[in-house]
């Protein structure tokens, strides 16, 4: 599984995630002022997105496009054009 091969980037990225939801927690919790909290969340939001558009790309890199296999230019042009829409999803 592709995922195993990143294991430990993949394992560290979810972790600042949930450092960055805990201190949305402390921001809501110490009552801090509305526009902390919500670029707190933008941030948090940011990452997670940014996290599922690495899952994806790679999803799409192993599984639609054949790794052993040197796809036509057709299929490597158009699974670049999905992910650019999903990058800019995720966003």
């Amino acid at each position: 599984m592709h995922t195993a091969r990143d294991k430990k980037k993949l394992i560290a990225r979810v972790r600042r995630i949930r450092g960055q939801l805990e201190a949305v927690e402390r921001a809501i919790e110490e009552e801090q002022d509305c526009s902390v909290v919500m670029n707190t969340v933008a941030a948090a939001r940011g990452a997670l997105g940014g996290l599922a558009a690495e899952l994806i790309e790679d999803h799409v890199r192993f599984h639609v496009l054949d790794p052993n296999e040197r796809p036509s230019a057709k299929r490597r042009d158009a699974a670049s054009e999905l992910l650019e829409v999903i990058r800019a999803y995720v966003k």
